[in-house]
């Protein structure tokens, strides 16, 4: 923001020289709301109490947001009059909304999920308060003619169903006008007040398979007159993602790895139909473009040795998210206005899914891993578990980043 400070000395001002920091009154406000999705949580293109509840704060703030077509999830422009098009291109805010299909393992906490086997277990509750925050903050900042450019937030249904819900979002023209879209990541790992970036990719591609193989089946006594399923569908497990590791440059990260693995109902029974089903995770553009083709290849050679036919489903699912230079450099510096240089830290690439990279194959942009670990808390959390939970000041953490990323934005 050239009217608040040069570029040459953002980075060493401290945090309160820069307009938009949290509240109090709004952090609490922010920790009830998220702990209100907490409690409701709902799958992908369900979140329709979700998107509700986003809707009326917005609306009550005097803001005008849009629910996308597919009824869950919504826009709203901030410092843009509606049907005007930008002078300059807009800053994007994306938040996902969706919860998972698993149990709140989570004992003696008043804001565990009230759905059976439905949990905010990768906490998306957090990124929609840190918008949903910085979207009020900079709504207020508008108000006083301190938004330097307009700025649109993105409430994002169905991110943890392939190939996530950016796609229907994009189709939906959520980025028209938007010269760059930037996101935040819980990470368990990280403490509270800091945050991790990197340049490139920060996570993996992440697609879905499942594979059926049939064949005659009969007695165990007579294995020679059947199509041995059951070693077949071994074989596919244990030599397949061998197979696959082999047939591409090691350093692309391909791996294949099972999650699910079906046959038979009787010990003397050699069965007729098996099924696995399981994840491939990539850490290189290029390898992941050429992996239906690889796996197809490697499961129908391993199933024809056994005399088994296969039936192969590859659900593509997301590319790798790729981080902007000059959008990682924004976060950066924002993040070391707002907090100081031992706030950030270098992060590794994860092989985690994420179909914010979808946007980003549109415009530049770049996602941020927040730190959310309590500082001194070795209780081991991970993603994707029931037990996960986050140290919820680090609403306040994302919410200053993002509101100092719009502020010092010179696009």
């Amino acid at each position: 923001m050239k009217q608040l400070m040069s570029r040459e000395s953002e980075a060493d001002l401290p945090g309160d020289v820069l307009p938009g920091v949290l509240s109090e009154s709004l952090h609490a406000e922010l920790v009830a709301f998220r702990r209100d999705l907490h409690m409701h949580p709902e799958l992908g293109n369900q979140e329709f109490r979700t998107t509700a509840a986003i809707k009326e704060r917005l609306e009550r703030a005097g803001l005008r947001p849009r629910v996308l077509a597919t009824g869950t999830g919504l826009i709203c422009d901030i410092g843009l009059p509606e049907g005007q098009r930008p002078a300059v291109p807009l800053m994007a805010l994306r938040a996902d909304i969706d919860a998972l299909p698993i149990p709140d393992t989570k004992t003696d906490c008043p804001y565990r999920s009230t759905v059976p086997d439905r949990a905010h277990a990768c906490g998306h509750d957090m990124h929609t308060a840190v918008v949903l925050g910085a979207g009020l903050v900079l709504a207020d900042l508008h108000a006083k003619g301190l938004l330097p450019r307009p700025v649109r937030l993105l409430f994002q249904p169905a991110e943890e169903v392939m190939p996530g819900g950016a796609l229907g979002a994009i189709k939906d023209r959520v980025l028209d006008g938007v010269g760059r879209i930037l996101a935040v990541h819980c990470d368990p790992k990280v403490d509270a007040g800091r945050v991790g970036l990197r340049h490139g990719a920060i996570t993996s591609a992440a697609d879905r398979l499942d594979v059926a193989l049939d064949g005659p089946g009969g007695h165990t006594a007579r294995p020679h007159l059947t199509t041995d399923l059951v070693t077949a569908v071994a074989r596919v497990a244990v030599d397949v993602p061998a197979i696959v590791a082999r047939r591409v440059d090691a350093r692309s990260g391909l791996a294949l790895t099972w999650g699910r693995i079906e046959s038979g109902h009787a010990p003397n029974v050699i069965p007729q139909h098996a099924e696995l089903s399981g994840t491939i995770r990539c850490l290189d553009l290029e390898a992941w473009r050429e992996a239906p083709d690889i796996v197809h290849a490697a499961i129908d050679e391993v199933a024809t040795l056994h005399r088994a036919k296969s039936e192969i489903t590859y659900v593509r699912g997301v590319p790798p998210v790729v981080n902007d230079r000059e959008s990682t450099d924004l976060l950066r510096r924002a993040m070391v206005a707002r907090r100081g240089l031992q706030s950030v830290e270098s992060t590794e690439q994860s092989l985690g899914g994420e179909d914010f990279s979808w946007y980003l194959e549109q415009v530049p942009g770049a996602l941020a891993r927040l730190g959310v670990r309590a500082p001194g808390d070795r209780t081991v959390r991970d993603l994707h578990q029931g037990n996960f939970d986050a140290d919820e000041s680090a609403i306040t953490v994302g919410v200053e980043l993002f509101t100092a990323a719009v502020l010092l934005d010179d696009q």
